[in-house]
């Protein structure tokens, strides 16, 4: 996993930093702390993050689906860019770490418009489809070997005209490397060919962070 923007030399992704990201500071502390943590690598970044927001503002977004909260950074960045009347459906599996994300979404003041559901995410998902849920946004950062269910259940989730975002399809260029073959690569692999094929999206592979997926619904 990356949390900045691959293949930048230092100096060059500072400068893009510097004349790009206006980061609440809200955002920017949650980040800073989470940058503390062991699992840090799991962080979205801060481009990434004001690129899905932007996303979501052009769009008109109101219900907005995030698989994969870790410290809750993508979901805070979102529920900021929302109308007051907008909702992020949060999936994690983890009271730890969504902990911090509680923390953070109660001081930017907009705790009540993230829904958080401490679930496999596939159950939160069957039970938002059977309640006849729609979105229009969906962001899918979660655990690699599951991103194919995932996408299929955001797939159903999604109006027609809404965008699915999926994190991390560059793979730290793993993906490029045909000496890697662990389990994970390989799956991020076929599922880059799956939606590659995928006549009912229309998709565009944007390289920001560690490579974003965004997948049109027809």
């Amino acid at each position: 996993m990356a949390n900045q923007t691959l293949g930048l030399e230092k100096n060059l992704y500072d400068y893009l930093l510097s004349v790009s990201v206006q980061e609440p500071e809200v955002l920017t502390k949650l980040r800073q702390e989470t940058a503390q943590h062991p699992m840090s690598q799991m962080q979205i970044a801060p481009e990434q993050g004001q690129f899905m927001a932007l996303l979501v503002q052009l769009m008109g977004a109101k219900r907005t689906l995030d698989i994969g909260i870790f410290t809750g950074y993508s979901s805070l960045v979102v529920a900021l860019a929302l109308p007051p009347e907008g909702k992020v459906v949060a999936c994690d599996i983890s009271e730890e770490y969504t902990a911090i994300a509680r923390r953070y979404w109660q001081q930017a003041g907009v705790a009540d418009k993230i829904e958080l559901h401490i679930a496999p995410a596939m159950e939160t998902l069957d039970r938002l489809r059977a309640q006849g849920e729609t979105f229009d946004f969906a962001f899918i950062d979660a655990d690699k070997s599951n991103y194919d269910n995932y996408y299929e259940q955001a797939l159903q989730l999604v109006r027609p005209g809404g965008l699915i975002a999926i994190d991390n399809v560059l793979w730290s260029g793993r993906v490029a490397d045909s000496q890697v073959q662990d389990n994970r690569t390989n799956r991020i692999r076929a599922f880059n060919q799956k939606l590659y094929q995928d006549s009912r999206v229309a998709i565009s592979l944007v390289p920001i962070a560690d490579g974003l997926t965004l997948a049109l619904k027809k």
